[in-house]
């Protein structure tokens, strides 16, 4: 958890395929702990084709069925089969807006939302624009995206820092 939280968590990204990492991961960890998904994550890397979602997009019921065979991953049929799906929303919404960077990043104006707060207890599980992206994705089709789970990948991804003031990241973002 140091190493996430000292070289990833709240770093910007811009990387399309980053950022579906984040997406999927951030979805499979609903109802669970972070640190769970992050034991993970490389079995994840591994079950998903690296997150590549074009090839994720185009799973089989014989794809679903390794998936739910993989005691490296999260086993949850809803979460499988959202995976799939949010892959399939990720790539038109990525065609749409040229990037799914440029989507994401439109709601926090294109520049992260540097808060600065001095202790994890006043840290917000949703903020308005994290209420925004919940909703716009869950009309665009994508699923396991709720507001917190938004915020979470916003913080995961750069997008807001929410690092301590105290936090020697807080000044880095």
């Amino acid at each position: 958890m140091i190493e996430y939280h000292d070289n990833v968590w709240g770093a910007p990204e811009h990387d399309d395929r980053m950022l579906f990492e984040f997406l999927l991961l951030e979805g499979a960890q609903a109802g669970l702990n972070w640190a769970t998904i992050l034991k993970k994550r490389e079995n994840y890397r591994k079950a998903y084709h690296n997150f590549d979602a074009a090839k994720i997009a185009r799973y089989t019921p014989t794809d679903v069925a390794r998936l739910l065979a993989d005691p490296g991953i999260v086993r949850n049929r809803l979460k499988v089969a959202a995976s799939i799906t949010n892959a399939q929303c990720f790539l038109e919404t990525q065609a749409e807006f040229g990037s799914f960077d440029a989507y994401v990043w439109q709601f926090v104006g294109g520049k992260p939302k540097v808060n600065g707060f001095r202790s994890l207890k006043e840290i917000p599980p949703t903020t308005e624009e994290s209420d925004a992206m919940s909703k716009d994705l869950r009309r665009r089709g994508f699923k396991f995206v709720g507001s917190t789970i938004c915020y979470a990948f916003m913080q995961a991804t750069g997008m807001v820092n929410d690092h301590t003031i105290d936090c020697f990241r807080w000044k880095q973002e």
